[in-house]
């Protein structure tokens, strides 16, 4: 790997550390609030998965202007840097003392950092590499994010489950880890933020916003003369979004289905630890097999997954699904990145 490949890895790194919060300790932290409102346990089930859909339904409305103008000259580095500065300080904001429905609105907003970040980092992607390269690259970002975030996950999960011996209780344990992963994600943000120069790009204009705009309808215009990629974009939206769901909900769903909350976070460990090899093996392997093949290998085994979850009720399914999901996870998505 080069430096700046390098650099652009560590992003996924700091990332991941948020994403894998929100996959484990933030809903379980939200669903006890919920309970302690006297929300019934699918009903809060059923709220954080809206929440979950606002934030997606708000990039995706965004994302594409977004995406335009992050393609003209000298604005990409700064949205991904404004984009990470929302969700870091949206994971802090989440410590604060506040009501389940105030906590979903912070969450939210939280997510759309995150997500926001993605779109910039990830068309950083052929500036930092080559053609050639990209699937390898792409891979490894995913690889080194599944086991970096476990660092921090797992200083959150040592002050969680001590947090009676040590006399520092639940929420205040939950609440230091919010801190700890947000100082985590923003460290690790600094590196390409600092490096990351703009290679490919369209001039930039007096009016950003109306030639980003102009830029996005030409592109929709002349669809149809990049059938391939088109496509796929249309793929993409329905099966990541799939992928995204099962992580999303996989918390939730495992508590209401009976599954203790210490079952729930070290399956969810184990699935970190499985995915670095899985996402690299992915990446090694789309060298010698077409990438659109690997993908669909992904989106049967996601199928299968998804089956089974329907009779899940047992701690050892959760453990089951959390493997399995751990060998398709990385190669799903550093495969469509790339």
């Amino acid at each position: 790997m080069t430096g700046l490949e390098k650099k652009w890895i560590l992003y996924d790194v700091g990332n991941s550390a948020f994403t894998m919060l929100m996959s484990t300790i933030i809903p379980i932290y939200f669903k006890n609030i919920a309970s302690t409102a006297g929300i019934g346990a699918a009903d809060s089930t059923a709220y954080w998965g809206y929440a979950a859909s606002v934030s997606t339904i708000i990039i995706v409305v965004l994302g594409p202007t977004l995406g335009a103008l992050g393609d003209m000259q000298g604005y990409k580095r700064k949205l991904f840097g404004i984009f990470v500065l929302i969700g870091v300080l949206g994971c802090l904001a989440l410590a604060l003392p506040m009501g389940w429905t105030a906590f979903l609105l912070v969450f939210i907003l939280a997510k759309c950092g995150y997500n926001g970040s993605l779109i910039f980092n990830d068309a950083m992607l052929p500036d930092i590499t080559t053609e050639e390269r990209a699937d390898q690259v792409s891979a490894y970002g995913y690889a080194w994010g599944y086991i970096g975030s476990c660092i921090p996950f797992v200083l959150s999960l040592v002050l969680i489950l001590t947090a009676s011996a040590t006399g520092l209780g639940s929420s205040l344990a939950t609440k230091i880890a919010f801190g700890i992963t947000a100082v985590w994600w923003i460290c690790f943000s600094i590196p390409i933020f600092r490096n990351y120069v703009q290679v490919f790009f369209v001039d930039r204009t007096d009016r950003p916003v109306s030639s980003a705009l102009h830029l996005l309808v030409d592109t929709i215009r002349n669809a149809r003369q990049y059938r391939i990629p088109f496509t796929f974009l249309l793929a993409f939206f329905f099966y990541i979004d799939g992928v995204y769901t099962i992580i999303d909900m996989a918390t939730s769903y495992g508590k209401d289905v009976g599954i203790s909350d210490n079952n729930l976070l070290l399956a969810l460990l184990l699935t970190q630890v499985v995915a670095f090899p899985c996402a690299i093996l992915f990446g090694r392997l789309a060298k010698k097999h077409k990438t659109p093949v690997m993908i669909l290998i992904c989106i049967g085994g996601y199928l299968g997954i998804t089956f089974f979850a329907i009779q899940l009720d047992q701690a050892w399914e959760f453990w089951f699904l959390a493997v399995c999901v751990a060998v398709f996870q990385g190669g799903i998505q550093a495969l469509s990145r790339s």
